[in-house]
């Protein structure tokens, strides 16, 4: 067949325009995203064609589908061709030099390596190294780091990119590709919400299939002739989806020995009767069939492989008597095989190598995949991960299970938990692998999918594993219980995972410490309809248990150790911080210290229920650092999650709503895991005025969930609901929402939760009329707080008392009650609550004929609302300050140059209605949730028609 050109980049030349403009003005990061096929490489390489010539180091990494377990191996084996761009030793960053191990290729172009870390500090190494990448690639600059397939990385190389990313040196482009459908973590390329960096280029290009217009120009520039016909372009767009790769596969299978249509003219009907996959099949079929035997023999052994392969591999696999060079050179030419960096050959696509394995004879594949498993014993180390591949294709079954067991621990114990989870879900999948094999890997994947952050799959093995019979009963009882904690955290199903680990725990007797770890998990009192009583019982049977078992097991110690200072913070006792400082840092085992980073991201969520705010942020960095280390991604996840609603409460609500929004997109399976999110979403909208979103957001955070509700959140999504049923004027509506929380609160004994929601519920009370209802409940309170560690709870209790005493016309009381509520948020860093803390002192004073000093209060509460974004509250300040005849002294912001009804500019106050407007919200709603007359708003509205140009309110959209 004769060969077909590469075409241009028909339908890319916006997008390769964009990509070039952003990484030849660095620092610059560039994410391309796109399915198989679509065209992510040949975008990337034609911008580094371009680039060649500029001067600028092109380094490029590559991530595998069948990968080891080699942290970071991507970018390293990208920058074993930095050394001609390099200054000499003596002028580079001496951290560099830890690079020296790595990177043995470059050895005389580094400075001497550094003094090692501390003793069993892996977090020194960790950002040693990460230090020598961005200085090393600081020295190479101008240079452009490309790291493909970014969907196959290993965690390792996700964090370095993430701190590449973050702070990138000056003269460096950094572009990754990723395919959105095959992430680990969906919507997540690096594994955790992505940032602008500061003062950097960033873009992200999302690249489409082709349309109608673009298949036949690409038609016709791979056939190097005029335009083809409207109607094959469009059968052919239909029947390859747009899909560059595949377009071009089906074209090439379509002509003839001359390059040419059979009969010289594209007939649309020649695309109907086979589809896509069959068409790629028959162009592959066709581009072999003119092969050389060695040539062919090549191209076989590099399908097997599957991954890119040097000479000497592939001719080992081949098995070919003869050298394979000219065999090898002969498929390079008819563009079968591509080469790969570092004298590696591969297909061009993982669509072509499928379609080429699928066409080889099932014996001789079987013969290939052996003589593969016998080239790759001979390396060091062996590729454990390939091996299990190619002896499961093999049909060699015993090898399959060691190779495959080895592979996972040997992934587990280099912190990449996903890769194991995989291996072994893989393994348990197959019907081959043999019954007495199943138990041991069914109790390892339990042990690593409870670290994990997927889930789904891991759930759905576990279940039918445990469906039949063949497990022990200790094996049975230890996955069960380790099912019940992948319900209860990851999944977010807490009462399904509650029966588990209870049902777990008959088989358990015998093991004791396995059984402690389970009633550990049910001592966790933020869950269930149990008395805090019962989860302190748990917590000691848990204790006891260990004592036996405490030096056999220090994971299990860990476990359960983890448990008991999360139990600590989570009622504020006085000796939680005491006992958090006894958590074993830096064990050396990474299994012990996994525990280590989920007790401190759940001592980050709880310090921040409690007030405790520095020493949560300080909770977060740690569980941050530890989670990284040893690939605990479901700690990290929690810490990322906690954060969100860390940064609410202390009023850093720039871009908050942004990561609160995405954290829900991507747990639609696991709301419970988003329910600090929702939360955060239904008060930021709450503070913004917009009632409908509130409503559905602090509802989705549980507080109607009775059985498997976080309470800490569900107690403060009550509080909000309360307050906006009271905004509405619905009286019974909140307080059937306050006595519902104040129940559950009762019920289980730890009124440190109720922070947020006492306050509301006393409020709802008093404007029912019900005050001694009120004074019991601001009693109950006190005493349920009473000898704990809980600063918000302490603000609260004053919030309520101050409310109580100006309902019973005690203001000088409610004046100080209020304004200590509000120097406690102050000391705590929490603006939101002082300013409305702030706000109730001015009503009192008020009372008092301060009129003055309740204006100046105001005024300063309002400036605040405005400065965070919370529309709702700043009108209702300037309401007040309009009611006492105060004016509004408050700062709203620069008026556009040109006055007021310049085109195109709006004032703050227009903002706040369009916002409004474009939520679908009704004038009447508007002067609602901005304290203004029905005629303002509509002279408001009316003036934003004007200057956005549109004529009707459905055309308006949010400002930014």
């Amino acid at each position: 067949m004769t060969s077909v050109d590469s075409p241009a980049m028909v339908g890319r030349e916006a997008a390769l325009r964009a990509l070039l403009d952003a990484i030849t003005r660095p620092p610059a990061v560039a994410l391309v995203e796109g399915e198989a096929g679509i065209g992510k490489t040949r975008l990337v390489r034609a911008a580094i064609d371009v680039l060649r010539d500029g001067g600028r180091t092109v380094l490029l990494g590559h991530c595998h589908q069948l990968r080891e377990p080699f942290p970071y191996g991507p970018v390293l084996d990208a920058l074993r061709h930095v050394a001609a761009a390099l200054p000499a030793a003596e002028a580079l960053n001496p951290v560099t030099g830890a690079l020296r191990g790595y990177l043995p290729e470059l050895a005389g172009h580094l400075p001497p390596s550094p003094p090692p870390p501390p003793v069993d500090d892996p977090r020194a190494e960790r950002h040693r190294l990460f230090r020598a990448v961005h200085a090393l690639l600081d020295a190479a600059a101008p240079a452009v780091l490309v790291v493909e397939d970014l969907h196959w990385a290993d965690d390792g190389t996700r964090d370095l990119l993430r701190f590449l990313t973050h702070q990138p040196p000056e003269g460096l482009a950094l572009v990754m590709t990723f395919r959105r459908e095959d992430l680990p973590v969906p919507g997540l390329p690096l594994g955790h919400a992505y940032r602008h960096p500061p003062g950097a280029n960033s873009l992200v290009i999302s690249l489409k299939p082709l349309d109608v217009e673009a298949v036949r120009t690409l038609t016709s520039t791979l056939l190097g002739r005029s335009q083809v016909t409207e109607d094959f372009a469009a059968r052919l767009r239909e029947r390859t989806a747009g899909v560059p790769f595949l377009i071009e596969e089906v074209v090439r299978s379509l002509l003839d020995g001359d390059g040419q249509f059979p009969g010289g003219v594209e007939e649309p009907e020649s695309l109907d009767h086979i589809a896509v996959p069959l068409l790629l099949r028959e162009a592959m079929a066709e581009q072999l069939a003119g092969l050389s035997p060695p040539a062919l023999h090549a191209v076989h052994a590099a399908a097997v492989l599957k991954v890119p392969a040097d000479e000497r591999l592939i001719a080992a696999v081949s098995g070919a008597a003869a050298p394979t060079g000219a065999g090898l050179l002969e498929v390079l030419k008819a563009g079968v095989l591509l080469e790969h960096p570092d004298g590696q050959y591969g297909f061009r696509h993982a669509l072509a190598q499928q379609a080429v394995y699928d066409a080889i004879p099932g014996p001789d594949r079987q013969l290939t995949h052996r003589r593969a498993m016998a080239a790759l014993t001979a390396l060091d180390p062996p590729p454990l991960v390939q091996l299990a591949y190619h002896a499961r294709c093999a049909g060699e079954y015993e090898a399959w299970r060691q190779h495959g067991g080895a592979a996972a621990d040997q992934a587990a114990a280099l912190g990449d938990v996903p890769l194991a989870v995989e291996l072994l879900e893989g393994m348990l999948a197959d019907p081959k692998l043999p019954r007495e094999a199943r138990g041991p890997l069914a109790l390892q994947l339990s042990r690593l999918a409870a670290i994990g952050l997927s889930h789904r799959r891991a759930v759905r093995m576990l279940r039918h594993l445990l469906s039949d019979d063949f497990l022990s009963r200790e094996v049975r009882g230890e996955a069960r219980l380790n099912l019940g904690v992948l319900l209860a955290n990851q999944a977010g199903a807490i009462a399904e995972g509650r029966q588990e680990v209870l049902a777990a725990l008959p088989d358990l007797e015998d093991r004791p410490g396995i059984a402690a770890r389970g009633l550990a998990l049910l001592a966790m009192p933020a869950y269930g309809a149990e008395p805090i009583a019962t989860h302190k019982k748990w917590m000691d049977q848990a204790e006891s248990l260990l004592v036996s078992v405490a030096d056999e097991n220090p994971e299990l110690t860990a476990t359960v150790h983890a448990n008991k200072v999360t139990f600590a913070m989570l009622v504020g006792s006085p000796d939680a911080f005491a006992l958090a400082g006894t958590l074993p840092v830096n064990d050396p085992s990474a299994a012990v210290r996994r525990q280590v980073a989920r007790a401190y991201s759940n001592l980050c969520d709880a310090a921040t229920a409690l007030g405790h705010y520095g020493p949560a942020d300080r909770f977060a960095g740690e569980g941050r650092r530890i989670a990284e280390e040893t690939g605990a991604l479901y700690p990290a996840y929690l810490v990322e999650v906690s954060s969100i609603k860390l940064d609410w409460l202390t009023g850093r609500w720039d871009g908050l709503r942004e990561r609160a929004a995405a954290v829900v997109e991507v747990t639609p399976e696991a709301p419970l895991l988003a329910v600090d999110a929702q939360l955060v979403l239904g008060m930021l909208a709450l503070a913004r005025g917009e009632w409908e979103e509130a409503e559905e957001r602090l509802a989705a955070a549980g507080p109607r969930e009775l059985d498997s509700a976080f309470l800490p959140v569900a107690a403060a999504a009550s509080g909000g609901l309360v307050e906006l049923h009271l905004i509405r004027g619905s009286v019974d509506a909140a307080l059937a929402e306050a006595d519902s929380a104040v129940t559950r609160l009762r019920r289980k004994g730890v009124w440190v939760w109720g922070e947020q929601v006492v306050p509301a519920a006393v409020t709802a009370l008093l404007k029912a009329g019900r005050s001694d209802q009120a004074a019991e409940l601001v009693a109950e309170f006190a005493a349920g707080i009473e000898g704990t560690d809980a600063p918000a709870a302490e603000a609260a209790l004053e919030s309520a008392h101050g409310a109580l005493a100006g309902a019973e016309g005690r203001f000088e009381e409610a004046a100080r009650r209020h304004g200590q509520a509000h120097a406690a948020y102050e000391a705590m860093r929490r603006p939101y609550g002082a300013a409305r803390e702030a706000e109730a002192e001015a009503g009192a004073r008020l009372e008092l004929d301060d009129g003055e000093a309740a204006a100046e209060i105001i005024a300063r509460a309002g400036e605040r609302y405005t400065g965070l974004g919370a529309t709702h509250d700043a009108a209702r300040c300037r309401h007040l300050l309009r009611e006492i005849g105060a004016g509004s002294p408050m700062h709203e912001g620069r008026k556009a140059r040109g006055g007021r009804k310049a085109r195109g500019v709006l004032s703050p106050r227009e903002s706040e209605v369009a916002r409004l407007v474009a939520l679908g919200q009704t004038n009447r709603e508007i002067a609602v949730v901005l304290f203004l007359s029905r005629r303002t708003v509509d002279t408001h509205v009316a003036r934003v028609l004007q200057k956005l140009g549109v004529r009707t309110r459905y055309e308006v959209c949010p400002p930014p």
